[in-house]
C-alpha cells in the first residue's frame, strides 16, 4: 500500500498542538531520558516505539476505566486506547525531530497506528501493545503490526497519513465520561 502525506509539507509531521503536546515538559523528559541511550535517531525511534507499547498497559488489556487523549495525559497517566498511545508515540519521536504521522485501520472500529519517515519513507508501527496472538514489533521493512486486515470482512488500511488526529477520533475521545462510553461512540470511519 502506498502511504499518502495528508498535506505535502513535512514539517507538518513535526508540529505540536493540543493532542501532540511535545512542548510539555513531561514528554520532554521522558523523551531526553530516552534519547540519553540511543546512538541515532533510528535507535531513538525504537526504543521511543518500545517505551509506549511495553510501559503504558492498553486500557482495555489491563481494565482501566481511564481515557487520556493528549500524549502527556498519556504519559502521565500510563493509560490509554491505541489512539491515545498513537498520540504519546507521535509526541516522543517529534520531540526528537523525527516526522511521525497517525495512521488509521479500520476493522469493527478504527484502530490508530503511526507512520515514521526514515530515508525518504514512511513506514507504519503499532505501539498498542503486545498480548497472546499480538506481537507488534518496530520495523522499517516489513511491517510487524498488531493487526492485518481482512480485506474479505470488508477491513481496510487507510493509506492517508494525517498530521493531527481526524476530528471523528477526537470527538469520540473528548466526550467518553471512561472507556465503556468510549467503546459505544468509536468511529468506525474517519
Amino acid at each position: 500500500m502506498e502511504l499518502i502525506q495528508e498535506t505535502p509539507d513535512l514539517s507538518a509531521y513535526l508540529a505540536a498542538d493540543e493532542v501532540i503536546d511535545h512542548h510539555h515538559p513531561l514528554v520532554r523528559d521522558t523523551a531526553a531520558r530516552l534519547a540519553k541511550d540511543a546512538e541515532d535517531s533510528y535507535v531513538y525511534a525504537r526504543l521511543a516505539f518500545e517505551f509506549v507499547r511495553d510501559t503504558i498497559p492498553h486500557s482495555q488489556d489491563s481494565g482501566d476505566l481511564r481515557v487520556t487523549w493528549r500524549a502527556s495525559d498519556v504519559l502521565e497517566q500510563r493509560t490509554g486506547i491505541c489512539y491515545a498511545k498513537a498520540h504519546a508515540l507521535t509526541a516522543l519521536l517529534r520531540a526528537e525531530d523525527i516526522p511521525t504521522a497517525l495512521c488509521y485501520q479500520t476493522f469493527d472500529v478504527v484502530h490508530g497506528l503511526v507512520a515514521v519517515r526514515f530515508n525518504g519513507a514512511w513506514h507504519r508501527q503499532d505501539p498498542r501493545g503486545n498480548k497472546p496472538g499480538v506481537n507488534a514489533r518496530f520495523s522499517l521493512g516489513e511491517e510487524q503490526l498488531a493487526f492485518l486486515p481482512d480485506t474479505a470482512a470488508s477491513e481496510s488500511d487507510h493509506p492517508v497519513l494525517y498530521a493531527a488526529p481526524p476530528p471523528s477520533v477526537l470527538r469520540a475521545l473528548r466526550a467518553a465520561s471512561d472507556r465503556p462510553h468510549l467503546w459505544k461512540t468509536l468511529p468506525t470511519t474517519l
